[in-house]
């Protein structure tokens, strides 16, 4: 099939009408007519293009999905030229002004923003369900001292389902939603019990008079308190932290749940898949490259030669730029004025000096600008999770808590879409065929 444009003799592919397009193939010179809808086409309407009856038909070659829409979603939408964030059609910027992590999650899960009396019965729901059976803590006292905190929230929330043998009902209703409840409220204590776990300390149960960002503070970090009392600054950093992190559209992570769960799995086993994809650095390790950077620069007098670096091909600017936002990432200047209320609290990170300084000179300098290289959200919550006292190794566990009601969500979606099927990619092969097997004994 040719690439080139609509030509005078009809030839290539062309827009027929608003909604159809005109395909020509060149090789045999037939003409189809492929159905857009939604500005999509779908990749099984050119299976059509044969050169004869025996072919397979086209197939379109993409990987990574940088082009391809799996499904179809009502939950997060995201126009990254124009820097535009919004769960079920509400700008993060509000959501993170004016509202509550649990009351996003509820958003999420539900698509509509809760009435008073419904966030009052979720938070309740949730709260009662943070602790985790007696047994999960032996499971995660079984890690060795030194395992990554990432590693042993793959490992407990994979072994949930075992737990819970009736999450794999998912065609109920019911029973999704009690599951769905579960895995946001028992998410931070498998962290706060992975966190604790690195650091030889006690595990600490849950306080169901804290709220969601506070309880997790106290399951972290509670000494010899009789009560463990949040500084609220601090809690609704967190919070606000919380809600950018809900969800974030096909990304790798959510992906992942989503192919998984297309199995019918349970959705403890769809969200240790999310978790796993969360682990890679390329995904939930990107805040903790940005401290990396920031620490090796060291001082601000280094900037200057460290962004001449950068142009020269010699450095890697970290936390700037998107695969998505082609504009300033909407959740970065939200993020920023948290840090304000986080080292007011813990005192100012010296590294903020130097974060502060490469955005400036990138938000100035025609070179970044022209490569619309603006702060992500990862450049400014590594500097926050580090002012909590977190090791690195914890920065995906901060991200994977919050994440996990928009995994939920999208799998909740995912049960009840009927164009959905088990995923299973096709491929060009590209290896040998048909080769003699040759014995033990004769092979060079």
């Amino acid at each position: 099939m040719s690439q080139q444009t609509e030509t005078t003799d009809g030839a290539g592919v062309a827009e027929s009408g608003n909604d159809t397009l005109t395909v020509t193939d060149n090789r045999t010179g037939q003409t189809y007519e492929i159905e857009i809808t939604d500005g999509t086409v779908r990749a099984m309407d050119f299976r059509q293009i044969k050169v004869s009856e025996d072919d397979f038909g086209l197939m379109t070659y993409d990987p990574a999905f940088t082009n391809t829409a799996s499904c179809r979603s009502a939950i997060t939408y995201i126009d990254g030229d124009k820097g535009i964030l919004e769960y079920r059609g509400y700008p993060i910027e509000q959501l993170a002004e004016q509202s509550t992590y649990l009351e996003v999650a509820y958003l999420l899960i539900h698509g509509e923003l809760p009435t008073s009396e419904q966030l009052d019965q979720w938070t309740h729901d949730i709260t009662i369900h943070t602790f985790v059976h007696e047994n999960v803590k032996e499971f995660v006292g079984g890690f060795r001292h030194d395992a990554h905190p990432m590693g042993m929230l793959l490992g407990s929330v994979g072994a949930l389902s075992t737990f819970y043998p009736d999450a794999n009902e998912i065609k109920d209703p019911d029973n999704r939603m009690i599951q769905t409840i579960r895995l946001i409220a028992k998410m931070p204590t498998l962290a706060a019990f992975a966190y604790r776990h690195t650091q030889g300390q006690p595990y600490v149960y849950p306080d169901n008079d804290l709220k969601y960002p506070g309880n997790f503070l106290n399951m972290m970090y509670k000494m010899t308190e009789l009560k463990y009392e949040p500084d609220p600054r601090l809690e609704r950093a967190l919070d606000i932290l919380f809600i950018l992190h809900a969800d974030h559209e096909q990304n790798c992570s959510t992906n992942a749940v989503r192919a998984v769960g297309s199995s019918q799995v349970d959705p403890y086993s769809a969200t240790a898949a999310g978790v796993a994809a969360l682990y890679g650095p390329l995904h939930g390790g990107a805040n903790e490259a940005v401290l990396r950077m920031l620490k090796r620069i060291e001082k601000k007098e280094n900037i200057r030669d460290f962004m001449q670096g950068v142009k020269d091909g010699n450095e890697r600017l970290m936390g700037f730029g998107h695969r998505v936002y082609k504009n300033y990432d909407p959740r970065a200047k939200i993020i920023k004025k948290a840090t304000d209320d986080v080292f007011e609290v813990t005192g100012v990170n010296p590294l903020l000096e130097i974060a502060l300084e490469l955005e400036k000179i990138a938000l100035e300098d025609d070179y970044f600008v022209s490569r619309k290289l603006y702060p992500n959200v990862d450049f400014y919550s590594g500097l926050i999770y580090e002012a909590l006292g977190l090791p690195v190794s914890m920065f995906p566990v901060m991200f994977a808590i919050p994440r996990t009601s928009g995994w939920i969500a999208q799998w909740l979606e995912m049960v009840e879409d009927k164009e959905q099927k088990i995923a299973r990619p096709r491929q060009i092969y590209t290896g040998d065929r048909t080769r003699d097997y040759v014995p033990l004994d004769q092979r060079g």
